[in-house]
């Protein structure tokens, strides 16, 4: 049985979404961060050394890493949806968009969310930091001028894994200087199998 490891207010819930958009039968056990630092609970690390969530378990298989995640359940439980095909031109736009989420666009992010913590001492940072949001925000921005979705015309896993961009940015208050991510956003979390998933994972501060 397939089984999303799922931490509240994290990446994982993602992967809910993804499994509701294809119908895979799944399971869910929930871990809860730490009250105090945010931090994933111990009993992660029993599933992967990291702790970290989102993971999941196919039987005896064990998978982490958000992009890795949702190529592996595609090609596995898709049955050719959510993905085009490979080979084509539009796959290789598909598989740079599913691994830019994590590699490039999420970092400046997190370094946001790391460093508001600091107040004054986080000033030297701010500039580079800033640029960089800027300069990734503005790359997603131009890239769904036009166009519903990332890639094609329906949405993909790609799609679903740069969906936390979104979701950050909305919580930082900072999507109004994007018109067509907020629009974006607005699509993707208006879609049932999204819905679906945040009644089975829970309370999201994301939303």
């Amino acid at each position: 049985m397939l089984v999303v490891h799922h931490l509240n207010d994290s990446r994982s819930q993602r992967i809910l979404w993804l499994l509701e958009e294809l119908g895979a039968p799944y399971e869910i056990k929930f871990y809860q961060r730490d009250a105090v630092t945010r931090l994933a609970p111990p009993e992660l690390k029993a599933v992967h050394p990291l702790g970290k969530s989102p993971v999941v378990t196919d039987g005896d298989r064990v998978v982490n890493e958000s992009g890795a995640i949702v190529d592996y359940l595609i090609r596995r439980h898709g049955g050719g949806r959510l993905a085009p095909p490979v080979g084509g031109d539009d796959y290789e736009t598909y598989n740079q968009w599913l691994h830019y989420a994590e590699g490039s666009a999420m970092l400046p992010l997190m370094l946001q969310l790391y460093t508001g913590r600091l107040g004054e001492a986080a000033a030297p940072l701010t500039p580079r930091i800033e640029s960089e949001i800027a300069n990734h925000m503005g790359y997603v921005e131009a890239a769904l001028a036009g166009r519903d979705w990332l890639v094609g015309d329906d949405i993909t896993g790609a799609d679903i894994n740069l969906s936390f961009v979104a979701e950050i940015m909305g919580a930082f208050g900072r999507l109004g200087a994007y018109p067509n991510m907020a629009a974006w956003k607005t699509r993707f979390q208006a879609r049932p199998a999204y819905a679906r998933a945040l009644e089975k994972g829970g309370a999201y501060a994301y939303a």
